[in-house]
């Protein structure tokens, strides 16, 4: 089991200078505790559930240039980026950049995008789910056309390349792995099957198995390795030595984010002894990364104790 870290609050950063001070300590931290990766969401307002839309909220790509510039061999990536935000070439080429400035630790997080409410805000347009899906299998055969292939040329029904350069090249071979998130079982996993290179899920245990199950089968049908699949799930995590202190934290929760978290979106709260019970079971179930979410008020501590008390002992 690998770990990764997501920082989707900004918050309770500071202000100005103070939110790359710590940026670096927490993902300084990270690293040394031997975290496989780091991740920030690509929004461009705080989602519900997490905070409201006029919170801090950071650019993701810009966010992990400046991360690359101060960590070593933490790999980063943008869990995930919605493809209707930038037009695939565009990614490819900002990928691109990040994984040879970074020295080849780029994870290329894509998915369909899902907040309607940002893109209307932004006047971006927000097709129809199905449209959005179209556009993410063309939109990773872009990609790699362009990670591959010294010119790329492509004539699909939404994205149409006449010979674009990306050079440089990434640094990683044959490309940066590729990690659509979302767990459709219809179209969503299906193109995992084909075309990714790790899956990003949510969920309880129940559900993760259940999803992994729809996705082998979606692998034996296109004839694709299953086990090539990094398998991962994000989940947000409470952890305390005093149970009292976790029930605590959980109550002080809106209502509806509670109801969301304890409803099988896949809460890990608990001991540090009961919280390695939970991860183990998402091993058992097929996970091999678990990204966290901390509580943002005590991310550091959170952080340290996860580390020590359950990461260290897996």
């Amino acid at each position: 089991m690998k770990f990764g870290l997501q920082h989707p609050n900004f918050t309770f950063d500071g202000e100005g200078p103070q939110i790359v001070d710590k940026l670096r300590t927490l993902v300084g931290r990270a690293e040394n505790y031997g975290f496989e990766s780091f991740w920030v969401m690509d929004h461009f307002h705080q989602i519900l559930n997490v905070g409201q839309p006029q919170e801090p909220m950071f650019e993701g790509w810009t966010t992990q240039a400046v991360v690359a510039g101060f960590t070593n061999k933490i790999k980063l990536g943008t869990l995930v980026t919605g493809i209707i935000y930038r037009h695939p070439s565009v990614l490819a080429k900002i990928g691109a950049s990040l994984d040879v400035l970074s020295k080849g630790r780029l994870i290329m997080g894509i998915g369909a995008a899902w907040n309607v409410d940002e893109a209307t805000a932004y006047g971006i347009p927000f097709p129809p789910v199905k449209e959005r899906m179209l556009r993410l299998e063309e939109a990773v055969q872009v990609i790699k056309k362009m990670w591959t292939e010294e010119t790329a040329t492509f004539n699909g029904k939404f994205y149409q390349l006449n010979k674009a350069y990306c050079n440089p090249k990434p640094i990683q071979k044959p490309y940066p792995p590729i990690m659509i998130g979302g767990s459709g079982e219809k179209l969503t996993l299906k193109i995992v099957a084909k075309y990714a290179d790790a899956c990003n899920i949510f969920g309880s245990v129940e559900t993760v198995k259940k999803k992994l199950e729809v996705l082998k089968e979606h692998c034996r049908k296109v004839g694709r390795d299953y086990d090539s699949i990094t398998k991962s799930k994000l989940g947000h995590l409470i952890i305390d030595k005093d149970k009292d202190k976790v029930t605590q934290t959980i109550n002080r929760f809106p209502e509806e984010r509670r109801r969301a978290l304890l409803g099988g979106a896949g809460l890990m709260y608990g001991t540090p002894e009961e919280v390695r019970r939970q991860v183990d079971a998402y091993r058992d179930a097929g996970i091999e990364l678990l990204i966290v979410n901390l509580e943002p008020r005590m991310e550091l501590q959170t952080l340290d104790l996860f580390a020590s008390e359950v990461v260290k002992k897996l």
